[in-house]
């Protein structure tokens, strides 16, 4: 363990682990296999060339776990309700505060190998990020462009577009199990976007269930489960600056899944109001839930601090 290290320190060797761990994975390792998936794009072979990625993928996030258990001193309080296969396909969502999330999310649910290899939806400009956005394209993370309704509004002709690419980019999931995650928030949590939002929970912005909607129709009843995952950090320390540095000390997740109702699994989120009203408080009833949960474990925590 390097964690007794001072923070400068800390952060600049964690800083090289972590860019030498996205050269030899993604430069030397990935991208000849990547070319070779562009090459055998047109054919039934590209199944073979997509396993390589993925298990490469998975390599290279038990990396990252590594350094990270190599580097920081932090404690796991983890809980999970219910069974996870890694032969089932999921719908993950969890509350959204920093690219930390990811970090958890990846060590919880890849290196152990509980669920098939998560990908999450991402915006159409970031495949141009430098190196990564290539290996997120290989690794056939979806790719998406949003319509806002005042654009909408404007330019008719693209309604249902924005589907329809959604669609398209869960096409060939349905073949083969795979976790997507989707951040109910559609942003991370800041108090100044909570006071702009007038948001009526304590620690989250107000879900968006548009996006959970279109990815269950996409998938065309293939998605039965949704993992829902709380994340609190109770030192309130949750950048990539805090964990470079040993700031975060405790990290709590408290995982359950969560039948999905029939009804939501292909229904038509934009056309039907009353399908799309009753969807829309399926969620909020789970952020409730949620905000609750967080205040509970932020309060007992503190009550085990007091005491200590």
């Amino acid at each position: 363990m390097l964690s007794f290290l001072p923070g400068p320190i800390l952060a600049t060797i964690t800083s090289v682990f972590f860019i030498s761990s996205i050269v030899f994975w993604a430069l030397i390792l990935f991208y000849p296999v990547l070319l070779l998936k562009i090459i055998l794009t047109p054919t039934p072979w590209r199944k073979y060339a997509d396993s390589i990625l993925a298990s490469i993928g998975e390599c290279w996030v038990f990396t990252n776990n590594a350094i990270i258990s190599l580097t920081q001193k932090i404690e796991w309080d983890v809980e999970i309700e219910g069974e996870l296969s890694a032969n089932e396909s999921y719908l993950m969502t969890a509350n959204h505060q920093s690219w930390v999330d990811i970090v958890v999310l990846q060590r919880m649910f890849t290196g152990k190998r509980k669920v098939p290899f998560p990908r999450f939806f991402i915006k159409q400009e970031l495949i141009w990020v430098p190196i990564l956005g290539l290996c997120w394209w290989g690794l056939d993370f979806p790719f998406m462009k949003r319509f806002s309704r005042e654009y909408l509004a404007k330019n008719p002709h693209m309604r249902g577009k924005d589907v329809e690419a959604t669609r398209k980019a869960c096409a060939h999931f349905k073949e083969k199990p795979v976790s997507i995650i989707n951040f109910f928030e559609g942003t991370r949590f800041t108090t100044v976007k909570q006071r702009r939002q007038l948001s009526p929970f304590k620690h989250l912005l107000k879900p968006k269930a548009g996006g959970a909607a279109f990815t269950l129709s996409a998938m065309d009843g293939a998605i039965k489960n949704l993992i829902d995952v709380t994340i609190v950090y109770p030192s309130g320390e949750k950048q990539f600056g805090d964990l470079f540095t040993n700031r975060v000390r405790k990290i709590i997740v408290r995982t359950k899944i969560i039948e999905i109702p029939t009804a939501y699994l292909s229904s038509d989120y934009e056309g039907d109001e009353k399908f799309r009203a009753e969807f829309q408080a399926w969620i909020s009833r789970l952020w409730i839930e949620k905000d609750a949960q967080i205040e509970t474990i932020l309060a007992k925590e503190h009550a085990a601090d007091t005491s200590a």
